[in-house]
């Protein structure tokens, strides 16, 4: 069965990353999908993805959204063979591309969680 929305919500505020793998072609997706968007398949399974990745992409928020505060840092992150969009934290300093981060949790605005990834240090 594909992975839900609520489902990966709910996996997120948990600390878990859920994200699907297409069984016609093996891509992977950080987040729900029905159908592959490389293939056209529709059996996708719900895999587990790793906490831990590298980050593929940032950008910097300088003028952030209603409710939000900033400056504050945004990207991609590779995650196994997936990528999550997720908020990025350093450790007092901008989080840089190649950088290695971990799951911290997430941020949530108007009942949506998002994930929160950090920098990672020696032993994580």
């Amino acid at each position: 069965m594909s992975l839900t929305h609520e489902a990966w919500a709910d996996a997120l505020r948990d600390g878990d990353l859920l994200g699907v793998a297409c069984a016609d072609c093996g891509a992977t997706y950080g987040t729900p999908f029905a159908v592959c968007n490389d293939c056209g398949g529709r059996d996708v399974e719900t895999t587990d993805l790793p906490t831990e990745g590298e980050v593929y992409t940032e950008t910097t928020i300088q003028v952030p959204p209603v409710d939000f505060e900033g400056p504050y840092q945004v990207g991609m992150v590779q995650v196994g063979s997936a990528r999550v969009t997720a908020r990025l934290e350093g450790d007092g300093e901008a989080v840089e591309i190649g950088d290695r981060v971990v799951l911290d949790g997430v941020v949530e605005s108007g009942g949506e969680p998002a994930p929160v990834f950090r920098t990672a240090t020696d032993g994580e």
